[in-house]
């Protein structure tokens, strides 16, 4: 829940990017948005896959982390809901996808940590765009991966994000940016499909990865 200005009107609300509405119905799927709320698992008995959207900080408590000065939007129950929501997709071995925010809660789940801000992690610095800019730059898909299969060796993807994934626990990596080594995707290799990606393929019209997730959604 955030502020949202509606015309004159400024509420608290649970909103989601079109885009994501978009790539599902292009996918072929029919899209529903879980909001921040209690107990939402009993909503996986409705539907067949799982996206784990972008969004805010996680809380570094998370990863045992107290917050830096640059971490400063994060919500507790969002955080709890998206938990809950992944632990039992992972249970039901529910296709899933997770994208920046949603791939960094994701490692977190697996026991792994995150970069809280790049510009002032040695290496990262000036990784890519964020705080409304964005940046593109080249990332390598690891050979073999889910991944790979889908999007190919080498493609460009987007970068609007000031944390990353430093650890990402029991994840396996499957692509790390070119330019300066940073994970940009992980997978669970025994899951039918558990992906994470760094980037956002709903802005930069990578439906292959829509289109795999309903893929795996209809079985």
């Amino acid at each position: 829940m955030r502020e949202t200005v509606y015309g004159n009107w400024h509420r608290h609300a649970a909103i989601l990017p079109s885009a994501y509405v978009s790539m599902i119905e292009m996918a072929g799927g029919i899209p529903m948005i879980i909001p921040p709320a209690i107990d939402t698992t009993k909503l996986l008995d409705m539907i067949d896959g799982l996206i784990v959207s972008g969004g805010p900080d996680i809380s570094p408590a998370l990863y045992n982390q107290e917050a830096g000065p640059m971490t400063v939007e994060f919500y507790p129950k969002q955080d709890e809901t998206e938990i809950a929501l992944i632990s039992e997709a992972l249970e039901r071995d529910m296709p899933l996808l997770g994208v920046c925010r949603g791939m960094q809660i994701l490692s977190v789940v697996h026991g792994g940590s995150l970069h809280q801000h790049l510009d002032d992690t040695p290496g990262h610095e000036g990784h890519g765009g964020y705080d409304g800019t964005s940046t593109d730059h080249s990332v390598i898909a690891k050979e073999g991966s889910l991944l790979e299969k889908i999007m190919g060796e080498s493609f460009i993807v987007n970068s609007t994000h000031h944390q990353g994934v430093a650890e990402p626990g029991k994840l396996s990596i499957s692509a790390v940016a070119q330019h300066d080594g940073l994970i940009e995707a992980v997978e669970r290799i025994d899951k039918k499909f558990c992906i994470g990606v760094q980037w956002h393929p709903e802005r930069k019209g990578h439906e292959q990865l829509f289109s795999a997730l309903v893929e795996a959604a209809r079985g």
